[in-house]
């Protein structure tokens, strides 16, 4: 387990957090894509919590994962014992604990338009999640690009140009770093894996992600991983 450091400024509800503990258990960092999502918002936020990480498709790893919870999927935060389990409603949970962070946009349109493409990556793109899987590690350009796939690409392409556009002043999708951000973290690492070819403002955009501390953070620890997948 590791620990992100207490910053001195932070508010009293993030002090209590530190206090009382927060527990992420999460997969493998060079695989898990809704795993990196929270932990990528958490460590973004500074918002401090120790994590566990479960490798998966191990012969333990379904009875790893019912310690902390019985949804048997992983990312769960453990808040003192009690569990909150998929990535949304962690960012959810999150932003109505610590709302003078800012992990979703202030504006109203703004914020309900970061939470409509946050729930469209979380329910869709079934397509390119199975021809490109999160690999970290991987450098497979061209890899994948099946039609869905190519189609789920041209979606994304059109979510990010319209964001940042309309709310993102050309930064991130909404300006400053959000939820949103975190949740698109994974869709730049296949982008980078697989070699998916993007207009210079939008590879602009995935190169500011991937240079985003906590995003940067993750990529190096899961490239030190070892593990491989059994398939």
């Amino acid at each position: 387990m590791q620990t992100t450091e207490l910053d001195p400024s932070l508010s009293s509800a993030l002090q209590k957090a530190g206090k009382d503990g927060l527990l992420l258990v999460i997969g493998n960092k060079n695989y898990s894509s809704w795993s990196m999502r929270p932990w990528v918002a958490m460590t973004a936020f500074g918002i401090p919590f120790k994590e566990h990480r479960i490798l998966l498709r191990q012969a333990t790893t379904a009875d790893e994962i019912a310690h902390y919870s019985a949804s048997g999927r992983v990312p769960i935060l453990l808040v003192g014992e009690t569990p909150v389990w998929d990535s949304l409603a962690i960012c959810e949970y999150l932003a109505d604990q610590f709302p003078d962070l800012g992990l979703w946009p202030q504006e109203v349109m703004a914020r309900a338009t970061a939470r409509a493409i946050c729930a469209e990556m979380h329910s869709g793109f079934a397509e390119l999640r199975q021809a490109m899987p999160m690999d970290i590690r991987a450098h497979k350009p061209g890899f994948g690009r099946t039609a869905g796939a190519q189609a789920d690409i041209a979606r994304i392409v059109e979510i990010w140009e319209t964001c940042l556009s309309e709310f993102g002043h050309h930064q991130f999708l909404f300006g400053a770093f959000s939820i949103a951000d975190a949740y698109f973290a994974p869709v730049v690492m296949r982008f980078r894996s697989y070699g998916v070819l993007l207009a210079p403002a939008l590879q602009a955009y995935a190169d500011r992600v991937q240079a985003h501390p906590a995003v940067a953070r993750w990529m190096h620890e899961a490239i030190a991983e070892t593990e491989l997948l059994p398939d």
